[in-house]
């Protein structure tokens, strides 16, 4: 009979080969994608067009109501309706179905030259 003798690996080692896997996981956690970012601005910008060009607008509001005006102001919860031969309005946005240019044809629709 053979005596088999187990072989660990010493003490200094593991220690030694311990911060490679380290390595290699802040390799891989580099090569990953950036997470996109919260934010876009998207939002921002169109509001901001809409101010300095005065487009008028017509908002529909969850009920079915709808106000037409020129956006003034706005923060993250709400506009600032300016409109015209009536008092102005701050409209939150959550109250918001959705808003289109006013006089666009399409949004409302109706057909084009018809």
């Amino acid at each position: 009979m053979v005596n088999r003798r187990l072989i660990r690996p010493s003490l200094t080692e593991v220690k030694e080969q311990g911060p490679m896997p380290r390595a290699i996981h802040a390799a891989a956690a580099q090569q990953k994608k950036p997470t996109p970012p919260e934010q876009t601005h998207a939002e921002s910008f169109y509001w901001v067009k809409q101010m300095q060009a005065r487009t008028p607008v017509a908002i529909v509001l969850q009920d079915g109501e709808v106000l037409r005006g020129v956006v003034e102001w706005y923060d993250r919860d709400c506009i600032k309706l300016t409109r015209f031969g009536s008092p102005n309005l701050l409209v939150y946005k959550q109250t918001i179905k959705y808003l289109y240019k006013d006089g666009d044809e399409a949004a409302m629709g109706g057909t084009n030259g018809q």
